[in-house]
């Protein structure tokens, strides 16, 4: 991947202490602030399309989609975590 040169202007505090953890990890403050970056970004990314899904789930809803009781998907859930074969929940309205 192509690699580009950009600046940042950080506060005085911000930048001592990614100099005090680049130390104290044995990296440079650069790695540091692109891993950070790296992992915020990505974190923004997956909330994005979080948000985006759940607006798509509650459209599906809205147009008549399956709806089921929270308690029964719980159960089904732990079932299925505990490693018991069961079924799926019924909607309680579609």
């Amino acid at each position: 991947m192509p690699v580009v040169s950009t600046s940042i202007k950080l506060p005085e505090e911000l930048k001592a202490r990614i100099q005090r953890l680049a130390e104290l990890s044995h990296r440079s403050p650069h790695s540091v602030m692109v891993e950070a970056l790296e992992r915020e970004i990505s974190r923004e990314e997956r909330m994005h399309e979080f948000v985006l899904e759940a607006m798509r789930a509650d459209n599906d809803i809205e147009e008549g989609g399956h709806v089921y009781r929270a308690d029964d998907v719980h159960t089904w859930l732990k079932r299925l975590a505990q490693g018991v074969a069961t079924e799926r929940p019924r909607p309680c309205r579609k």
